[in-house]
């Protein structure tokens, strides 16, 4: 088992479970994220799934990436 994160690919779809294994992050922090607006989603109408655009993710990597 390989314990690299995958590439974040920004034309891709993600489901929770594949964003937050891409961040290296936990479903509860993603949640976070989500809730404070970090990523954008989607949900079609009476579905409980949520869609993250693998663009909204590197848009919040980029935002939030610290200069040392």
């Amino acid at each position: 088992m390989s314990s690299q994160k995958p590439i974040i690919e920004a034309n891709a779809i993600y489901s929770r479970r594949e964003a937050a294994l891409a961040l290296g992050v936990s479903l509860g922090t993603l949640k976070k994220l989500i809730d404070a607006g970090h990523l954008e989603v989607s949900r079609p109408p009476g579905m409980r799934r949520v869609f993250i655009k693998g663009s909204s993710i590197v848009q919040m990597l980029d935002q939030t990436t610290l200069k040392v």
